[in-house]
């Protein structure tokens, strides 16, 4: 039997997607993942958060960097993956990334729609029906099983 390496994160984004193209085109997206959780600790509330640096790639990184953005709440799957690399002192690293095989956009059907420059100068201004909360699924379908350009 082969091994299981799944990701399930929702989270709020550290800062908007980067992207990037590779030989070929290829485009890639990042962005860091802020994941937080709440216990007690001695009769107190305390909250820890882990942030994940998230990598979509091709189709997937194009509509990230469309529709995502800092503070925006999202619901991804994906697969842990470790690579080396060498910094500028010839040092090697590593790093531990989420590769995103797909994406749900949490929140208000608002929260995704673009607003002109009047409607956001007009946004604090309350609505005579709200809109109900919608989740927009983005997977990548690629051919490519693993996400990755090699």
């Amino acid at each position: 039997m082969s091994g299981v390496n799944k990701v399930i994160l929702v989270g709020h984004l550290g800062k908007d997607p980067e992207i990037r193209y590779l030989e070929g085109n290829v485009s890639v997206a990042s962005f860091p993942l802020a994941t937080s959780e709440t216990f007690n600790k001695d009769g107190r509330r305390v909250e820890q958060t882990e942030w994940h640096n998230i990598v979509l790639w091709r189709g997937l990184a194009d509509v990230a960097v469309k529709y995502l953005s800092k503070g925006k709440l999202v619901y991804i799957e994906g697969k842990l993956r470790t690579r080396s690399y060498e910094d500028k002192e010839g040092i090697r690293r590593y790093t531990t990334e989420i590769v995103a095989e797909s994406f749900n956009l949490l929140g208000r059907r608002s929260d995704f729609e673009p607003q002109s420059p009047q409607q956001s100068a007009t946004s604090g201004a309350s609505t005579s029906s709200e809109p109900k909360e919608q989740a927009v699924d983005f997977t990548e379908n690629d051919d490519d099983s693993d996400g990755l350009p090699f």
